[in-house]
């Protein structure tokens, strides 16, 4: 904050010195939000929620800055480079955080030391589904058939590497059955291919599926969190309720701040979320998109990165898997 102060105090002796413009000054107080992927998806829709907060709380401008590319690591170049004072702001899915230090050769960023975990902000669970092709009607039909014909079903991702890519190869760990993976390049041709009967399995984000488990096109055998998604689909077991303990995937997205960033601009930052998850309207926008509300203590989050990482670089290294 003091850095802050003194940016401040600095522009202001400018202006009245005629050296710096009104606008100049209005950018010193901007926050901006980076959202290393492209308008639409739920980064970007988080990152707008609480770029709304900040500025309803601060009555200065928050904007958000898609910068895609490199798989999110130009976003996350940004805000790492950034200055440490609570202007800028990372909106980040898990697969960046706990996948891809391992998955990626070279991986740039070192998570715990660049950056301050603020918090986690919502949630989306994961669900394993049968299509048409499969011939199956629920999980323990699906292991018993698969450990009688090894490498006899197949399982489609969004790609390799993805978290739904490892949720596969976790519930091949957990089960000891052989699926054989179908990467796609990206969620639509593969729940496609799903559907189509092409592909008998795929691991999803529970949001891209649920019409049509609803409809009858897919079957959902189990969703991979630790407890059912009591808003979206109570109706969906847990795998671990149906005997298949330790397959615990959800896709997660939270906010991180630059290294050396002050412990008071990172409270505000954990404020003005709880602030904006609060409100009906948001928590009603985020539910319609499968989306949970969760908040952690930066403490809390950063725990939960190291151990995620953890468990992934056991499960990358243990089966040899490549980035593409």
């Amino acid at each position: 904050m003091r850095n802050q102060r003194r940016l401040l105090l600095s522009c202001l002796a400018s202006l009245v010195a005629g050296l710096v413009t009104p606008a100049a000054l209005a950018q010193a107080e901007r926050t901006t939000i980076v959202a290393p992927f492209p308008p639409g998806g739920p980064v970007d829709t988080l990152a707008r929620i609480l770029a709304e907060q900040i500025s309803r709380r601060s009555g200065q401008p928050a904007v958000v800055e898609n910068l895609p590319g490199a798989a999110g690591n130009l976003g996350i170049d940004k805000v790492k480079k950034a200055r440490p004072d609570g202007r800028t702001l990372l909106m980040i899915p898990a697969g960046n955080l706990t996948i891809n230090p391992t998955l990626m050769t070279n991986f740039p960023f070192n998570i715990e030391k660049d950056f301050v975990a603020v918090t986690m902000v919502a949630k989306a669970p994961n669900v394993l589904v049968a299509g048409p092709g499969a011939k199956v009607r629920d999980v323990r039909e699906l292991v018993a058939a698969a450990k009688a014909r090894p490498g006899g079903f197949s399982y489609a991702s969004p790609g390799i590497g993805s978290g739904l890519h490892l949720a596969g190869e976790l519930f091949k760990q957990q089960t000891g059955t052989d699926l054989m993976h179908v990467p796609y390049k990206g969620t639509a041709p593969a729940l496609n291919d799903v559907l189509g009967g092409t592909v008998p399995l795929m691991f999803s984000n529970l949001p891209a599926t649920l019409q049509h488990i609803r409809s009858g096109k897919l079957v959902a055998l189990g969703v991979t969190d630790s407890v059912r998604d009591a808003v979206v689909a109570p109706e969906i077991p847990t795998l671990a309720e149906l005997g298949i303990p330790g397959v615990v995937v959800t896709s997660w997205y939270g906010v991180l701040a630059p290294a050396g960033t002050p412990p008071e601009a990172v409270a505000q930052v954990l404020k003005d979320a709880t602030d904006a998850l609060a409100r009906p309207e948001v928590r009603e926008q985020l539910r319609s998109q499968g989306l949970t509300p969760v908040l952690m203590k930066p403490v809390e989050f950063a725990a939960h990165i190291k151990a995620e990482t953890a468990t992934w670089a056991g499960i990358i290294k243990a089966r040899s898997i490549v980035a593409e």
